[in-house]
């Protein structure tokens, strides 16, 4: 295969290039125009037309729902969504049904992975609850690229860990430099929150929907993220914080500079980081989302640290629900949201997409030691997306392919498609019918 014509696009920037692969690797690449020795070999051949070629994304954070939730996506389904999102890699969240809590549970979900097929790469993360020191001794370290700790639950109520044993797995995972991401809220602080707003409202039901932020409020982020990392700095652990949402975070805890050599690393998400959802105005049950969205200046605290290396990975926190569980009175409306298909293009229109790839490319290599394409060097893999500048259009539910069937980005007004995305070579998305991801296990790219 050979892509020319195209704007080569990394976490460095844009320059009119070419790239050739063959048998899932590259085998070389350049600026300017492609050599007509090239063009004269026996290759497909594809004329990008200044479309942008990026390295495939990894998006270190989602839920597939698999198994037990197929009813809200699946493995084929979110799959999908997130090749057509420019995603190759995925870490799969262990909160399901059964949650993936045991060494026995991560084999099940990779074998699933392995013989059922998905349309990218999945690689489901175990989970730690009472009983986790255990089952960490079971694990291979080395084939994980992290572990799951909830300090705060959410969806799935998978609690953590306690007293002796919650310091003993920090203790096991700096040993084995096997890094732990953290889901990190308060549950005292929140429980004291929903129960003064049921007062207030007279009814769960009855509390409307702004409050969520109150209630999943930056005091309860910030409790837990402090436990958290001086666990990690008490054990000398691989902390990686999930989905800040808060500028105060940023502030208290995390470093500016260079990803590889932290350790306190941390992810945002596009729903906390995009201006138009910061602002309340625009706001709907559909975001509401776990921690909570906050304000427009943590929003653009966010970017501010995206840009100044304090943050180090976006992930979309990818997690569908029926609308009708979302449009559920009060708060009882379901806490997540689908994001992973159209996170890159709503981005383009806020960052520069070579932020965009460096944060989900050369971001989780950092963080977690995977195997995954950050550039167009001969011999990486071929996982490549194209992204095409379009005339403007508006996202409808329509276009969702999550079982969900709707997106928190309908009405949103986008300028670019991806219009292939290549897995190993093969394209997953963009011909006339998707293909299964040739390598759907990240057996080769784990850690």
């Amino acid at each position: 295969m050979i892509v020319y014509n195209a704007l080569l696009t990394d976490a460095r920037g844009s320059v009119p290039g070419w790239v050739q692969w063959a048998d899932g690797r590259v085998l070389a690449s350049g600026r300017g125009d492609v050599p007509a020795q090239v063009l004269a070999a026996d290759s497909e051949q594809l004329d990008a037309a200044m479309a942008y070629i990026i390295p495939g994304l990894v998006d270190s954070h989602v839920h597939f729902r698999e198994p037990g939730l197929e009813y809200k996506g699946d493995y084929f389904t979110e799959s999908l969504a997130a090749a057509a999102g420019g995603v190759v890699t995925v870490f799969e969240m262990p909160n399901t049904k059964p949650a993936t809590t045991t060494e026995l549970e991560l084999a099940n979900k990779c074998y699933r992975v392995s013989k059922l097929g998905a349309y990218c790469r999945i690689m489901p993360l175990m989970g730690l609850v009472e009983g986790a020191e255990k089952e960490l001794r079971r694990l291979y370290p080395e084939a994980n690229a992290c572990v799951k700790l909830f300090l705060g639950t959410s969806t799935g109520a998978m609690g953590a860990p306690s007293g002796k044993e919650l310091d003993n797995v920090f203790a096991f995972c700096a040993e084995h430099n096997l890094p732990i991401m953290v889901h990190a809220e308060d549950n005292a602080i929140i429980d004291a929150n929903f129960r003064a707003a049921i007062a207030r409202y007279g009814s769960v039901e009855a509390i409307p929907f702004d409050q969520h932020q109150y209630i999943r409020s930056r005091e309860a982020c910030l409790r837990a993220t402090a436990v958290a990392v001086e666990l990690a700095e008490r054990f000398g652990t691989r902390l990686h914080i999930a989905h800040v949402s808060t500028a105060d975070e940023v502030r208290e805890f995390l470093s500016e500079g260079p990803t590889a050599g932290k350790l306190i690393t941390a992810e945002t998400t596009p729903l906390y980081l995009d201006p138009f959802f910061a602002d309340p105005a625009n706001r709907t049950p559909r975001l509401k989302v776990n921690p909570a969205i906050k304000t427009e200046d943590d929003a653009a605290a966010l970017r501010n640290a995206l840009a100044n290396g304090a943050i180090d990975t976006i992930g979309t926190d990818h997690a569908p629900h029926l609308l009708a569980e979302k449009m559920a009175p009060g708060m009882t409306a379901a806490s997540g949201a689908p994001s992973v298909q159209f996170a890159l293009t709503s981005m383009m229109t806020y960052l520069p997409l070579s932020r965009i790839v460096e944060k989900m490319t050369v971001g989780p290599r950092d963080v977690f030691g995977i195997n995954c394409t950050c550039n167009f060097a001969s011999g990486v893999k071929a996982d490549f997306a194209l992204v095409r500048a379009v005339d403007p259009y508006e996202v409808t539910d329509a276009d969702a392919l999550s079982r969900c069937a709707w997106t928190p980005f309908a009405g949103r007004t986008l300028r670019h498609r991806v219009v292939a995305t290549w897995i190993s070579g093969r394209q997953v998305w963009g011909a006339d019918e998707p293909a299964l991801c040739p390598d759907p296990d990240c057996v080769e790219i784990a850690r």
